[in-house]
């Protein structure tokens, strides 16, 4: 896996059909769920433990592998756990993505989690808006957001956000892979203020499965880490 440098991650949303239109140029193209039917060329699917099994693909090529927890669970885990990190697919796929590889850049398409009242909510048509569900994990996507996107900074890895639509990704938006956008300006200090606060509250479950033990854990203390979170772009 070393030589995976870049990486397209496709999601559900409206627009993840344009990721068929876009040049294989890519080392690794890992999909999230039903996205497998967008391209017959990705490279791995990934999917939670309770999606239907009459949804996956009857075939899978001798060159494309399945990730499901037993993978992806352990390398969340290593930037800091569901609760931390965000317990929705776009951003356990982006964590797998960093952990696995390592890549030097990774794009996103129709992982925005917006959801329009009126028309497509996912490429198929209607859906579950996963990542607007009541969870303690998921108070801020623009928090988990940006702490993704400092993560794979901190690994010196580029991620920017294809999509051209409304998004609750705050990752810079690039309209091609050759042309990548600066850095922002990053706020060490606060990043390092989250981090820490992180590990003094200790709120994790090594089985991922953070859900079981609600009573374990602050809502209010997850709130303050999230709103230095929001801070540091």
């Amino acid at each position: 896996m070393d030589c995976t440098k870049h990486v397209l991650i496709i999601g559900s949303g409206p627009n993840a059909v344009k990721a068929s239109e876009l040049e294989t140029s890519f080392d690794a193209i890992v999909v999230i769920n039903n996205a497998w039917r967008i391209r017959s060329d990705w490279t791995h699917l990934i999917f939670p433990y309770d999606f239907p099994e009459e949804r996956w693909p009857q075939e899978i090529q001798s060159s494309q592998t399945v990730i499901t927890e037993k993978e992806f669970v352990p390398i969340q885990n290593d930037y800091g756990g569901f609760i931390y990190a965000g317990a929705t697919m776009a951003f356990t796929a982006g964590y797998w993505v960093l952990g696995a590889f390592k890549p030097s850049h990774i794009s996103f398409i129709g992982c925005d989690m917006y959801y329009p009242k009126r028309g497509k909510t996912h490429f198929y048509g209607k859906g579950t808006a996963d990542p607007l569900r009541e969870d303690i994990s998921l108070m801020s996507l623009k928090a988990k957001s940006n702490r993704f996107f400092c993560m794979a900074h901190e690994q010196a890895c580029h991620v920017g956000n294809l999509s051209d639509g409304p998004s609750k990704l705050t990752f810079p938006r690039i309209s091609s892979t050759i042309s990548w956008p600066e850095t922002p300006n990053l706020r060490k200090d606060l990043i390092f203020e989250a981090l820490k606060r992180e590990k003094d509250l200790g709120y994790f479950d090594i089985s991922g499965r953070y859900w079981e033990n609600l009573d374990k854990y602050d809502c209010k203390e997850i709130k303050k880490i999230d709103n230095i979170w929001e801070q540091v772009f």
